[in-house]
């Protein structure tokens, strides 16, 4: 029980304990990711509003 050893959940165990490992990989195209989702969020929004207006000044000429 003297010797690390590392399982599927990045737990370290060893005979004075168990502790946690950060074994993660960095994504250096989320932060773009997400950028391009709040665009595509903010255009489709502004999209459906003024989608909305121009039927409301339809309904209003009949």
């Amino acid at each position: 029980m003297g010797a690390p050893v590392r399982d599927a959940s990045t737990t370290v165990f060893s005979g004075h304990g168990r502790c946690s490992l950060d074994l993660s990989v960095p994504l250096p195209n989320l932060s773009k990711e997400f950028a391009m989702a709040d665009l595509a969020f903010v255009v489709t929004t502004v999209a459906v509003f003024a989608l909305v207006a121009l039927v409301a000044r339809g309904v209003t000429k009949l």
